[in-house]
């Protein structure tokens, strides 16, 4: 059986995915799914860095103010959910194009992971995690994770204790690390002919891009946004609200912290996720990079590269 295509546009935040993604979509017949965590809500267009309906020009795309900021959204539920629109975009006759800085969604949709095990809970053991959480702290809690699972305490941030927590049930459900069942999902072939890239920029300018990026939030009202959200009764403990940009602002609402720190934070944290991302698509050998460098910051040379790549790969357009 061919395998259907798809095209992947990854890397840090802040390097324009948003953009040469449409002018790719364009070019081939493409219609995009959004690989975002946060953009996939309602109500969180500026913190998000959302793509607005005039910048789509026209392209469809799928995953994007596609549920409420109180529902929860998992790795499980986003590959459901693209996969849905992946039906939707072949029947159409078009190419997908899946865009984002979300690594580990990338993968889960592109090895086709098996979530079998992700449907078990157990409510018991995460009660139970969640009050030694209040009582202990995250980095007690991240430290339980890192005694049976380095790799996973490795790459989830203590911060995130809703995963954090996860990898622990499936540790005590299951007996065996949620990490090594990711790492055998991972020798999965793929059911795609894909082409994935990384869009990279110099460490100076992304980490300058992200800043200006940041800024230019605050000046279009995300601490506004916040506000708005968090009258509408969201947590700070809810899935929406632990991205970057949300959860920072919680204390500043609730008279915790000044408004300047929490920026200077925000900015810190994305520069610290930019170099996580980087991490983890520098591990993956399938991945094509596009230094924009390399390119001397020319939109029409890397469009140009792409295709080339993409017909490489024998992907008709």
């Amino acid at each position: 059986m061919d395998k259907k295509p798809l095209i992947i546009i990854a890397g840090p935040t802040a390097t324009g995915k948003s953009a040469i993604s449409i002018d790719l979509a364009k070019k081939i017949g493409g219609e995009i799914i959004s690989c975002d965590s946060m953009q996939v809500y309602k109500y969180m267009d500026i913190g998000s860095a959302k793509i607005t309906p005039d910048e789509m020009e026209g392209v469809k795309h799928y995953l994007v103010d596609e549920l409420m900021p109180q529902e929860d959204f998992s790795v499980a539920r986003f590959v459901q959910m693209a996969k849905d629109a992946l039906d939707l975009i072949y029947s159409n006759g078009n190419i997908p194009i899946l865009v984002g800085g979300t690594g580990f969604y990338i993968n889960a949709l592109l090895y086709d992971a098996d979530f079998s095990g992700e449907a078990d809970e157990n409510v018991e053991i995460r009660k139970n995690l969640e009050e030694y959480l209040s009582a202990n702290g995250v980095i007690a809690l991240h430290n339980k994770l890192a005694k049976i699972d380095p790799i996973s305490a490795q790459n989830i941030h203590p911060n995130n204790t809703k995963r954090v927590i996860r990898a622990i049930e499936f540790y005590e459900i299951h007996h065996f690390p949620i990490s090594k069942h990711n790492e055998e999902q991972k020798i999965k072939e793929s059911p795609y002919n894909f082409c994935f890239f990384v869009l990279n920029d110099l460490r100076d300018k992304l980490y300058k891009s992200i800043d200006l990026r940041v800024d230019k939030m605050v000046d279009a009202g995300l601490y506004d946004e916040v506000v708005k959200l968090y009258n509408m009764g969201c947590t700070a403990d809810m899935v929406s609200m632990q991205g970057l940009g949300y959860k920072e602002l919680f204390p500043v609402i609730e008279g915790k912290e000044s408004l300047e720190d929490a920026i200077e934070l925000i900015k810190r944290d994305t520069r610290r996720f930019a170099k996580r991302q980087l991490t983890w698509f520098r591990s993956r050998e399938e991945t094509i990079w596009i230094n924009k460098q390399d390119f001397q910051y020319d939109s029409c040379k890397m469009l140009n590269y792409m295709l080339e790549k993409i017909s490489d790969k024998n992907i008709k357009f």
